[in-house]
């Protein structure tokens, strides 16, 4: 049989090799016109500053109430081609509150603390030439800044917006390459055994655990958005009910799962293996163990969001490196120092989660992001429906995601009864998540940026106005290409070590028959790049409901395709379905960012951000 599963499927492979790189570079090139006619206005966040950088917090503590404090669109620059504000002061027989205004802004001058650039001519005329004893004027002072849009490139310059964007995704691709690797490590260690039946073992119920789990994880990701509307605000109230609400609901969900796995064990394994298969006899005893983990896993996605959606990506981190530095200890010695084989893998997974869930609790409450006394109260309506709308959105979402998963799990399962095709598929997972994990961690930045970006702010030292509709669509087109060209770098660098991840398993059978599915798992990189951020952006919109349609779409495709292609072409056949799927996503990315979605019509964007 696995010579089945090497045979037929080179040739086909090919084509669709050659056939997806078409389509995701045909696709991507369509963002391009639409972005680059955009125009975004820079705003760092940082004001001006003199020769000893002062400037900042002189102007920060003028009294924009008393002096009128009215901002005005100049289409200035200085020498430097720099964003250029001006102070303007007005007649003297205007108002007579601000003359200590006054004085501190000619001192200021005078003692070189605010560049004369920086003021508009009329001001400038106001004051005395460079070294003349200054003379007070009584004059209303409003202050003019600049909120001009400047062209961006959709491409990658390492400017101001790419190294926002790298210092929040840096943390967070770490974060989720820490995951994948521990998986690794547990396969390592799983196949140190020279047991395709339990590493066939381990993969099933480690699958049926993940598609349990993810079905409820519209909690982290609606928790995300919440979370960074509020932040964005300072609403630190409407942040504590997110997280606190969030927490309340992933309670009682993480009961009623563990619960089901825990009473229906069988029935729950049934969905990925056949009755009396095997591989049972290695499935049962993990599940059970990792059902106890429900609980604690949804806690520290849910922390982790928390975080996110506040900028802070470090926090996570740490957490989820000690926690998995810990894992990876633990799993020789239960497995084999205490000789309790695959349980022992599931339970040093759980003694990790506990860890990092205990972490994410305590950080939480000493950053006061939730109250115990909001844990325990019964929230309003109006406070949970967010929540839950978006939750409801998501959940068809996941429903559809994980019942591909799970058929695509089944019919790897069912393609042979020695383990062979689940082992090779599980390796070819791994080479996925190689690159996968980058790009899926570019997506949680657009689920935590996005939002963020939407809202129009103003500087509290400059007055500066910066966000709106045309920045985040900005954002978007740029964060699309860096997805697309990681999709094509990652995808290569797997290619280039195919070889060593091959090695991963001591049996030839198994490496044969992955070689192929790792090959398209590495192709299938540079449409993922466009395909996970794309979602995020969704999430990110709050288009919850257009990103469930999407993948219900692509679900109803690939569930097609693994009923027909398998049949034809084995393992081979069930990563082409997986093509299938990802390329249906695709389609619901670019319809959302170029048709339907809120940031596609580029002259309502620029006319609401103005």
């Amino acid at each position: 049989m696995s010579h089945n599963l090497r045979g037929k499927s080179t040739p086909a492979g090919g084509r669709v090799l050659l056939a997806f790189s078409l389509a995701a570079v045909a696709i991507a090139s369509s963002w391009q016109p639409v972005a680059e006619s955009l125009s975004i206005p820079r705003s760092s966040g940082k004001s001006g500053r003199g020769p000893n950088g002062s400037f900042g917090s002189s102007l920060g503590n003028f009294d924009r109430s008393s002096i009128g404090g009215s901002v005005h669109s100049r289409k200035g620059r200085n020498d430097n081609g720099k964003d250029r504000g001006s102070i303007v002061m007005a007649s003297s027989s205007q108002s007579q509150d601000v003359e200590g205004t006054n004085e501190a802004i000619i001192d200021a001058v005078t003692h070189n603390e605010i560049p004369r650039e920086l003021l508009s001519e009329s001001t400038t005329a106001s004051l005395p030439s460079e070294g003349d004893e200054h003379t007070t004027t009584h004059a209303q002072i409003t202050t003019e800044v600049k909120n001009e849009e400047e062209d961006i490139s959709i491409w990658p310059q390492f400017d101001a917006l790419d190294k926002r964007m790298i210092k929040i995704a840096l943390p967070c691709i770490a974060n989720f390459a820490i995951n994948p690797l521990i998986g690794a490590v547990d396969l390592f260690w799983v196949n140190r055994m020279g047991n395709a039946l339990a590493v066939a073992g381990q993969a099933a119920a480690n699958q049926v655990f993940s598609s349990a789990f993810w079905v409820v994880s519209f909690l982290p990701s609606v928790t995300a958005t919440l979370v960074s509307k509020a932040n964005a605000n300072g609403d630190q109230e409407d942040l504590q009910d997110a997280v606190s609400q969030a927490l309340v609901v992933g309670f009682c969900v993480s009961l009623f799962g563990s619960a089901l796995m825990l009473k229906f064990p069988e029935k729950v394994l049934s969905s990925v293996l056949k009755d009396g298969a095997p591989a049972l006899q290695y499935a049962k005893p993990y599940l059970f163990i990792r059902s106890f983990a429900f609980l604690p896993s949804l806690v520290s996605l849910i922390g982790f969001s928390a975080f996110r959606g506040t900028l802070d990506t470090s926090t996570p981190l740490k957490i989820s490196l000690a926690s998995n530095i810990f894992n990876a200890i633990l799993d020789p010695i239960l497995m084999f120092t205490f000789a309790m084989g695959v349980p022992g893998a599931a339970l040093a997974t759980l003694a990790a989660e506990v860890i990092s869930a205990g972490s994410f609790i305590s950080l939480m409450l000493r950053r006061k992001m939730f109250r115990w006394s909001k844990i325990f109260r019964l929230p309003s309506w109006t406070k949970l429906k967010p929540l839950l709308k978006g939750g409801a959105a998501l959940q068809l979402r996941n429903v559809a995601l994980n019942l591909t998963f799970l058929a695509v799990a089944r019919v790897t399962q069912s393609l042979d009864d020695t383990g062979v095709a689940a082992a090779a598929h599980a390796l070819a997972i791994q080479v996925f998540q190689v690159g996968g994990i980058v790009l899926l961690a570019l997506s949680t930045v657009a689920q935590t940026v996005v939002p963020n970006e939407l809202i129009e702010k103003v500087d509290s030292v400059t007055g500066r106005r910066h966000g709106g509709q045309v920045a985040a669509k900005n954002v978007v087109n740029r964060l699309m290409s860096w997805g697309f060209l990681l999709g094509i770098g990652l995808g290569t660098l797997q290619m280039l070590l195919l070889p060593m991840l091959q090695k991963s398993s001591p049996l030839q059978a198994v490496r044969d028959a992955a070689v192929v599915p790792s090959i398209l798992a590495s192709v299938y990189q540079i449409m993922n790049g466009l395909v996970f951020i794309g979602e995020g952006v969704m999430v990110g919109c709050g288009n919850f409901m257009q990103l469930s349609l999407s993948t219900v779409v692509a679900t109803i495709g690939a569930l097609i395709s693994l009923n027909t292609l398998p049949k034809m072409f084995g393992l081979t056949g069930v990563w082409m379905s997986f093509g299938v799927f990802n390329s249906l996503r695709l389609a619901g990315v670019w319809l959302h960012q170029t048709k339907i979605g809120p940031l596609a019509n580029l002259d309502m964007a620029k006319g609401k951000s103005q």
